[in-house]
C-alpha cells in the first residue's frame, strides 16, 4: 500500500491469504514476517497490544491458522470500506467485547450514549477557527471519536464536514497499554493524522529520563477549547502503589488548590483539565466530566477536597451538574454524575450552579451486561438537553432542575464548648474516675480547656503510708508548681477523682450567610462557653438532600390488610401440601 495514500503500509509481499495458502509448517514465520513488516504507526500498536506474545499463544493452542483462515477471505481494505465505515465496524467490535466481557470493561468503554449526551452539553459548534479537545483518561479513545463524530454527522454540508476534518483536533492521553493501542488504532482507522494521543501519566510531570512517562500534552503549551473525560474512579494515587512523590511535584502549580486523599485520585483529573483551560479573553473553554458521589462532598472542611471545590466555586467555574440514572456502566451499578465546568460563563450563569435530576431518565436494556442493565435513549438526552440550556431563565419551574448560588454549598465548621445541663436544666456539675495519666501537662491542659476551678482527689501510697490528698486547681494557678509540691514524696499513684463543670466540644457545621452565635443559641441550647470558626470555609455539594421528596409511609391499614391477605395466602398454600 502507498503510505502516501493511506496513513499506514505494510513493505512485504504477504497478504493473510498468502500466508494462510503457503506451506502451514511455515505459518507462525510467515505470519511473524507479515506482522513485522508493518510501518511505524501501526508497530507501535502491535507492540503495546503486546501481540507477538498472543501469536505464539494462538500456535500453542493450535488457533493461528484457524482464525486465519477466517479473515483471510473479508475484504476490509480502503477500497471496500471508507475509514468512517471501518470505524463504526471497529467500534462495533469494541462494544460487543465490552458487553461480553461485563464489569472487565469498564476500565475500556464508556457507554456511548452517555458520551452522546456529554458532548451535546458542551455545545461543541461546527468550527469557523481551530478547535482543540482533549481528553486526560482517554481509555480507548469513545469521548474523542464521539465528539468529532458528532460534529460530522452535525454538519449538513460538504464544506462544514471539510472544516470539520480540518479544523478539530483530538488530543489525549493513556495510562494503560492496551487501552492505548486500542486508541491508536481507532485514529489509524479513521485516518485522523492530526491527533495526539500519549502513553503515559496525565497526573505527574514529564521528564525523558522518568521511569514511567508522564503529561506529554502540558499546560505551560496545551490549552484546549473543550474537554471531556471519565477518569477512573477511587484510583490510588499514594502509598507504595501509587505515584504520590511525582504528582507532588505539581502541588505549587497545577495542583494549588489542594490535593485529595490518596485512595482516589479523581479531582487530580478534573485539575489537570482546569489547569489547561484556556483564558477567557481568548475564548475560554469548557469542561464535562464524569464523577461518582467522592468528589461531591468527601473531606472535610480544610482537607484537599473541600479546598478544591473552594477554589472552583470561588473561582465560580462550575456550571452544572447531571445526577445519572445508576446502572449505565458495565462496572459498577452506583450513581454518577455529568459535571459541567466553564470559565467563560454567559451572564445567565454567572455566580449559580444548576442542578439537573436525570436519575428516572432511562429505559431498561433487554439484555443486562455486566452491570448495565439501563440505557439513557434520545428522548431522555434531549430531556436532559432542554432543561440544561431553558433552565436558567427567570421565572422557569421545574421539580428536577434546581438553581444555586455558589455560595449555597459553602459552610463555616465551627468548634463549640458548651455547658452541658442535668436533669433539671441546671449547668451541670460532674465527680468521675480521672482516666488520663495524671501528669503535669495533662493537669496543664484541662486547666486550659475548663477555664474554671478544678479539684482533684488523688489516693497515693509513700513510705509514709496511703493518703488522700486533693489538689483545687483554678485558672490563674501554676498547675506545674502544685503538681510538683504535691508529688515531692514521689508517691505511687492509686487513683484520682475530680469535678469539674460538665463542658462538651463538639463541632458544628453551620451554612454560610447563618450568624453564628444565633445559630448556636437556636441549635445547642446550652450554656455556650466559646466558639471558633475556622480560618476557611468549607464547600460540600449534597444532590440527594436537595432533591429529597418526602414520601409518607404506608397508613397502618393498608399494612394491615396486606398482613391477612398474604396469611389467608399461606393457609391456601399449606392446605395445597396436606392434601
Amino acid at each position: 500500500m502507498n503510505p502516501q495514500q493511506a496513513p499506514f503500509y505494510n513493505k512485504t509481499d504477504w497478504t493473510l491469504r498468502k500466508v494462510f495458502e503457503e506451506d502451514h509448517a511455515l505459518l507462525e514465520e510467515n505470519f511473524r514476517a507479515y506482522i513485522n513488516g508493518f510501518s511505524p504507526n501501526v508497530d507501535d500498536i502491535i507492540e503495546h497490544f503486546n501481540y507477538r506474545a498472543t501469536i505464539g499463544q494462538m500456535v500453542k493452542n493450535n488457533r493461528l491458522a484457524p482464525i486465519l483462515s477466517q479473515y483471510k477471505e473479508l475484504d476490509l481494505g480502503p477500497d471496500r470500506l471508507s475509514n468512517l465505515e471501518m470505524g463504526y465496524v471497529y467500534e462495533e467490535l469494541l462494544r460487543r467485547f465490552s458487553e461480553q466481557s461485563g464489569e472487565e470493561a469498564g476500565e475500556h468503554f464508556t457507554p456511548r450514549e452517555v458520551i452522546r449526551l456529554m458532548v451535546e452539553l458542551l455545545e461543541i459548534p461546527i468550527p469557523e477557527k481551530h478547535i482543540a479537545i482533549y481528553d486526560p483518561a482517554c481509555g480507548t479513545g469513545g469521548m474523542l471519536s464521539v465528539a468529532k463524530e458528532h460534529l460530522l454527522d452535525r454538519a449538513t454540508t460538504p464544506e462544514e464536514k471539510e472544516r470539520v476534518e480540518k479544523l478539530v483536533t483530538v488530543h489525549g492521553q493513556e495510562m494503560s497499554p492496551t487501552n492505548y493501542a486500542i486508541c491508536q488504532a481507532d485514529l489509524l482507522i479513521k485516518s485522523d493524522r492530526q491527533a495526539k494521543v500519549f502513553l503515559g501519566n496525565s497526573l505527574i510531570p514529564h521528564f525523558k529520563e522518568s521511569r514511567e512517562p508522564g503529561d506529554q500534552l502540558p499546560e505551560a503549551t496545551y490549552r484546549f477549547d473543550f474537554m471531556l473525560s471519565n477518569p477512573p474512579f477511587g484510583v490510588t494515587w499514594g502509598g507504595k502503589d501509587g505515584y504520590e512523590t511525582e504528582a507532588k511535584k505539581l502541588a505549587k502549580t497545577r495542583y494549588q488548590a489542594g490535593m485529595p486523599r490518596t485512595n482516589d485520585g479523581a479531582l487530580l483529573f478534573l485539575q489537570t483539565m482546569l489547569a489547561k483551560m484556556k483564558a477567557p479573553k481568548d475564548g475560554g473553554s469548557r469542561i464535562a466530566i464524569i464523577f461518582n458521589g467522592s468528589p461531591l462532598s468527601n473531606g472535610d472542611c480544610g482537607s484537599g477536597e473541600s479546598e478544591i471545590r473552594r477554589w472552583i466555586l470561588e473561582n465560580d467555574w462550575l456550571d452544572a451538574i447531571v445526577m445519572l440514572p445508576d446502572q449505565l456502566f458495565y462496572n459498577t451499578g452506583i450513581f454518577t454524575y455529568v459535571w459541567l465546568l466553564r470559565n467563560e460563563k454567559p451572564a445567565s450563569h454567572k455566580g449559580r450552579v444548576m442542578l439537573i435530576d436525570a436519575r428516572k431518565q432511562f429505559e431498561k436494556e433487554p439484555k443486562s451486561f455486566g452491570n448495565k442493565r439501563n440505557r439513557i435513549t434520545d428522548a431522555h438526552r434531549a430531556w436532559i438537553e432542554e432543561r440544561y440550556r431553558e433552565g436558567w431563565a427567570k421565572g422557569y419551574a421545574d421539580e428536577d432542575v434546581k438553581l444555586f448560588k455558589t455560595t449555597d454549598f459553602a459552610f463555616h465548621k465551627v468548634s463549640v464548648v458548651f455547658w452541658q445541663t442535668d436533669e433539671i436544666d441546671q449547668p451541670a456539675i460532674v465527680t468521675e474516675p480521672y482516666e488520663k495519666a495524671f501528669t503535669a501537662a495533662n493537669l496543664k491542659k484541662e486547666q486550659e480547656f475548663f477555664e474554671s476551678e478544678l479539684t482533684f482527689r488523688i489516693r497515693m501510697k509513700s513510705v509514709k503510708g496511703e493518703k488522700t490528698a486533693t489538689l483545687t486547681l483554678k485558672p490563674k494557678d501554676n498547675a506545674a508548681s502544685k503538681f510538683k509540691a504535691l508529688m515531692a514524696d514521689k508517691p505511687e499513684i492509686i487513683a484520682v477523682e475530680w469535678t469539674h463543670r460538665h463542658y462538651v466540644k463538639d463541632d458544628e457545621y453551620i451554612p454560610f450567610g447563618e450568624n453564628i452565635e444565633a445559630f448556636l443559641k437556636r441549635e445547642i441550647g446550652k450554656p455556650i462557653i466559646r466558639w471558633a470558626d475556622s480560618p476557611q470555609l468549607g464547600y460540600e455539594i449534597l444532590p440527594n438532600k436537595y432533591f429529597y421528596r418526602y414520601q409518607p409511609p404506608t397508613p397502618a391499614s393498608e399494612l394491615l390488610a396486606e398482613f391477612w391477605r398474604l396469611e389467608k395466602e399461606a393457609e391456601k398454600m399449606l392446605e395445597g401440601l396436606t392434601q
